[in-house]
């Protein structure tokens, strides 16, 4: 066994870490819309195509940039993610986590798993905090500038990052070695040492998962909106989390004290495990 267990922090992004989804931030203003007529216009070439929500919201912010003479290149995205407004203690968050798991002999590491643009998240406040972030991202031709969807994350294919994650592979592209068979105790990080956090009914797949597995799934919600409130209670209820916190990620929320609950749960089992393996 490894002296050191290692917990896995997974975060969903838009409404779990951010109030609002990341296109918001800058670049819908950027296009000269509002949010309500981007996604309004982005849920028409869903439904009128019988088309993936995620493929259609992309190719939607690809048509109004070209539109609008706006360069969609990995830079101009990161600069929109600059803007992202976080929830609160969101960005003393990581220190705080990683910094109760070294003082209980445990190795913490935070991950995105996200339907929204890596590219944006990037350029976030918070970018560098992540071992790996899994989202969507763009094609780029040789003048940088984006030209078509790479990869498009909806809620099932957000859970094969969740396996991924387990067996430390950090590429969206490999889908020979995250099929691979491998026994429980060789996986880098078991999904008992898995903490997810989500949102909404596009998490379930995900926080789902991670229950059935014996981690721990967290619904979180804005504590400025009774109707979050009350669908992150619905998933605690239905049994699909264990917890239904508000997204304040401060000292004293109770988000941190429960994730240092799950911590302290994570090292007992570990040590417990060690022991049961000694003959004398």
């Amino acid at each position: 066994m490894k002296k050191k267990p290692i917990v896995a922090l997974i975060y969903d992004f838009d409404g779990t870490l951010s109030p609002g989804n990341m296109q918001e931030f800058g670049f819908i203003q950027a296009v000269g819309s509002t949010p309500e007529e981007f996604w309004r216009m982005s849920d028409c070439i869903a439904i009128g195509q019988d088309a993936s929500n995620v493929l259609a919201y992309m190719k939607l912010m690809y048509d109004e940039a070209r539109k609008q003479g706006i360069s969609l290149r990995r830079d101009q995205m990161r600069q929109f993610g600059a803007g992202i407004e976080l929830f609160d203690g969101v960005r003393e968050w990581f220190s705080l986590v990683n910094e109760y798991g070294r003082s209980h002999g445990v190795q913490v590491e935070h991950y995105i798993n996200s339907s929204g643009l890596k590219e944006i998240i990037e350029g976030s406040p918070i970018a560098g905090e992540f071992k790996h972030i899994f989202a969507g991202s763009f094609l780029y031709d040789e003048k940088g500038e984006a030209e078509w969807p790479g990869i498009a994350v909806d809620y099932t294919a957000k859970t094969q990052f969740l396996f991924k994650i387990s067996k430390g592979i950090f590429s969206s592209r490999d889908n020979k070695r995250v099929n691979a068979s491998i026994a429980d105790d060789k996986k880098r990080i078991p999904f008992t040492n898995m903490i997810y956090f989500g949102d909404g009914e596009t998490d379930v797949p995900c926080m789902k998962i991670v229950s059935m597995f014996g981690g721990n799934s967290i619904a979180v919600y804005n504590p400025a909106s009774e109707k979050k409130r009350a669908s992150a209670l619905k998933l605690k209820r239905q049994g699909r989390v264990a917890f239904a916190t508000p997204a304040v990620y401060t000292k004293d929320s109770r988000t941190f004290q429960v994730v240092c609950a799950i911590i302290d749960k994570i090292r007992a089992d570990y040590d417990l495990e060690r022991l049961s393996r000694m003959t004398d």
